[in-house]
């Protein structure tokens, strides 16, 4: 693999809808690897407990991001965000965040975020970072059957 750029998505989701970031060019010769995934509130004055949690996906047909199996391999990362807006001194942006090393993405990015309160108005914010390589053609087919397939 040649890696040939370095790339950033980031943008508001709404709670519990799926959002697809487009990242097929139409070749199998080209992949991302997913480098980084964050989350954070939309709305920071929020005077209230919040828990975020979100996931990257390589499929469509999926829960919520309050879901998460890291057995599925169309799962390839993981973001958390808390706070207490009662209580600025405890638990205030508790982040956590994994990307599973092993992910290349040929065809789009999907990602879902969902809250404790589990309201459909409220957004959340992301963050993506990744890298785009130069591959061969079997790796972009097995990578792509990897990315549809369960467990």
């Amino acid at each position: 693999m040649k890696k040939i750029g370095e790339y950033t998505a980031r943008g508001t989701v709404v709670m519990d809808e799926l959002q697809r970031i487009i990242l097929d060019d139409g070749s199998a010769k080209t992949g991302y690897r997913i480098t980084e995934f964050v989350i954070a509130p939309h709305d920071m004055d929020d005077n209230s407990a919040q828990v975020y949690s979100g996931k990257l996906l390589t499929d469509d047909d999926v829960g919520t991001g309050r879901n998460w199996n890291w057995a599925h391999n169309d799962e390839i990362a993981w973001s958390l965000f808390a706070y207490d807006g009662n209580s600025p001194a405890s638990s205030n942006g508790v982040p956590f965040s994994l990307v599973d090393p092993d992910n290349l993405v040929i065809q789009d990015l999907f990602v879902t975020i969902t809250d404790n309160v589990q309201t459909t108005t409220n957004q959340c914010n992301y963050f993506i970072r990744m890298e785009k390589y130069e591959i061969t053609d079997w790796q972009g087919a097995l990578a792509m059957v990897r990315n549809r397939s369960q467990a």
